[in-house]
């Protein structure tokens, strides 16, 4: 069953899309990281290495249901035949998972897309072009639409295109509010126009981060890069401005896409 939490009237639900082995070893992922880091790491989040050490992710998204709307946070891998599918252990099961939590696809009225990683969109666009979400808007930054086609081409005619098509992206410019108490962060340095997304009510708040870090490392050490951000300076930065800034909140926690915990307590 999906995690639950409730930050006062509003619901923050986690759903697995999937789980699996990172594609190459973890130490090529972080080529810096020193072997105390890699200690402290795994004693944090046991559940991200494997016996033999391997990189063990999960692939989740976050669903923020409030009385009246329902905002969908990522995409995850998708369906067999998702861009994913040359490394991710698709299919997904985000349909089952959103069943479970009682939402049908046209009850989303919000898509977030957090970046264009293909982990992230899998379920947005399925078959020849159709939005999986009918009725939902697709939220994107304005900078990660105009760079795809550095990022991966493919994800234009497959999931841009579709969308623009039916009027159903929405371009962001930074920091934009959802609903009362949900707002969109721009966290750009993994790729161009990355996105967070805070939600807060009153002493509590969980900053639903994508990618802003993708393993414990950049959690106990924000300054470790990892090898597939596209900006590791300007990423480094996000994280460590956008950690710091849940010390406001007495009761704070990180919601992640690739951790053991769906919810990690955080500072």
């Amino acid at each position: 069953m999906p995690v639950v939490r409730a930050l006062g009237p509003i619901e923050i639900i986690a759903l697995e899309d999937g789980s699996g082995p990172f594609f190459q070893p973890r130490e090529e992922a972080f080529p810096t990281a020193t072997p105390d880091q890699w200690r402290r790491a795994d004693a944090f989040d046991p559940d991200s290495v494997t016996a033999d050490g391997q990189w063990w992710l999960r692939f989740r998204c976050y669903l923020v249901r409030t009385a009246e709307r329902v905002m969908l946070l990522d995409a995850g891998i998708g369906p067999a035949d998702s861009p994913a599918a040359r490394w991710a252990p698709v299919p997904g099961r985000l349909p089952e998972e959103l069943a479970a939590a009682g939402i049908a696809p046209e009850d989303v009225d919000t898509v977030v897309i957090t970046h264009l990683h293909t982990d992230h969109v899998g379920w947005a666009v399925v078959g020849t072009g159709t939005p999986y979400f009918p009725n939902a808007q697709y939220l994107l930054q304005r900078a990660e639409h105009e760079a795809v086609m550095a990022l991966n081409p493919e994800l234009r005619e497959r999931l841009l295109d579709p969308l623009n098509a039916t009027q159903q992206m929405r371009l962001l410019d930074g920091d934009t509010p959802l609903a009362d108490g949900v707002t969109v962060l721009a966290t750009p340095g993994h790729t161009p126009g990355h996105q967070s997304v805070l939600v807060a009510q009153g002493d509590d708040a969980i900053l639903v981060t994508g990618d802003l870090l993708v393993h414990a490392l950049q959690l106990l050490a924000p300054e470790v890069p990892y090898r597939f951000e596209r900006d590791p300076d300007t990423a480094r930065e996000s994280r460590t401005t956008r950690l710091s800034e849940l010390a406001r909140w007495p009761r704070s926690a990180l919601a992640t896409a690739h951790l053991g915990p769906a919810f990690t307590p955080w500072p």
